[in-house]
């Protein structure tokens, strides 16, 4: 998590709850209600609003109440600013509630006004009225049962000595997770660095020149980029990665688009929310990395049932040979089913690395 330094949340849990896949895809198999403990037990990650929903460590609490504040000028989710204006009575009332009740589910509110469709779509304005106060600092969350969202007070989660310490300008707090995107991806252009934390774009680069004259990045030139790039201080050269893993959609390394497309030459994109016409090559498709390329990726669903994990579509990336690619491929598919509680995997013929997986399969 130290190099991460945030886990994106997502509900699809296609194959896994995505926040649990990163970890495996460096790691390997571990037990993954550490996770749930060290988040929501022990209180040493919370959940934030960063790259999307995202855990991170308490400590990361300071750098982020910039975003807070732009949330209580407005700066949020229509929805969520129309609520808290419109009644700002019912928005104090669910907050008491939770001072005095929590922590509590949406539901369990005395009040929670099911939906009307007015101003929040199809969730019920004591769901939107404990988002605006997660939104807006008030309220934190731990996840419960089915990934339900449990509000608490954010002083019951993140520790007094972090809470008390001084809240950083915007432009401190902008800097500090600028450095903190480029020690994650030890170098990267000022797109790469402005997405990780998905920072304003504007404000933060312009922030870029300080931190090079400050020393707490590097400017430097990448072999075949057009852009200029930027290195934090203390990276490395990494030794090769001959190492094979599947990657979440929702994983760093290919969760910005523009940033794979110019590593890996692989052109990814999340499609869950594409009409099934528009699929190129699946629904839920996850990536392979092998030998430090992205060669691959698979189209997978767990069949918890049948306790299997269901390889609906296999493909290779153009000018890869399926058959170097298939054994470890079926290795890491082997051990994605480990991690998942399948016994076996179900190979559908689909794509171009299918028939050749197949062959490898017992």
């Amino acid at each position: 998590m130290r190099r991460l330094q945030l886990l994106q949340l997502d509900s699809v849990p296609v194959v896994m709850r995505t926040q649990y896949m990163p970890l495996f895809s460096r790691l390997g198999s571990y037990r993954s209600q550490l996770l749930d403990e060290i988040a929501y037990v022990d209180d040493a990650w919370f959940e934030a609003w960063s790259h999307e929903a995202s855990l991170m460590p308490v400590q990361t609490e300071p750098w982020l109440r910039w975003h807070k504040a732009r949330s209580r000028s407005g700066q949020a989710w229509k929805g969520l600013v129309k609520l808290a204006r419109e009644e700002p009575k019912y928005v104090q009332a669910v907050l008491d509630e939770v001072v005095a009740r929590g922590p509590l589910l949406a539901s369990e509110l005395s009040d929670p006004r099911p939906n009307s469709g007015e101003w929040w779509g199809s969730r019920s304005a004591g769901q939107v009225a404990l988002d605006w106060l997660f939104r807006t600092g008030h309220v934190g969350i731990r996840r419960v049962g089915n990934f339900e969202k449990r509000f608490d007070l954010l002083e019951r989660i993140v520790p007094a000595e972090i809470r008390q310490l001084p809240t950083p300008s915007e432009n401190d707090a902008l800097k500090e997770l600028l450095v903190r995107s480029a020690a994650a991806h030890g170098v990267g252009t000022a797109d790469d660095l402005v997405d990780y934390f998905r920072l304003p774009k504007r404000e933060s680069k312009t922030l870029l020149p300080e931190l090079v004259e400050d020393g707490r990045l590097v400017a430097t030139t990448v072999q075949g980029w057009r852009k200029p790039a930027f290195r934090h201080p203390k990276a490395r050269l990494p030794r090769l990665c001959r190492n094979s893993a599947l990657l979440s959609p929702f994983d760093p390394v290919v969760w910005f688009r523009e940033r794979a497309l110019r590593l890996f030459d692989f052109h990814y994109r999340i499609v869950i929310y594409t009409p099934a016409a528009q699929r190129k090559h699946g629904y839920y498709v996850l990536p392979f990395l092998h030998d430090g390329r992205l060669v691959g990726r698979f189209d997978l669903k767990t069949l918890r049932g049948e306790r299997l994990l269901h390889v609906k579509a296999s493909y290779v990336e153009p000018g890869i040979d399926a058959g170097s690619v298939a054994e470890p491929a079926h290795g890491a598919l082997l051990r994605l089913a480990d991690f998942v509680g399948a016994d076996a995997l179900k190979i559908e013929r689909r794509g171009n690395l299918a028939a050749a997986l197949k062959r490898v399969t017992p």
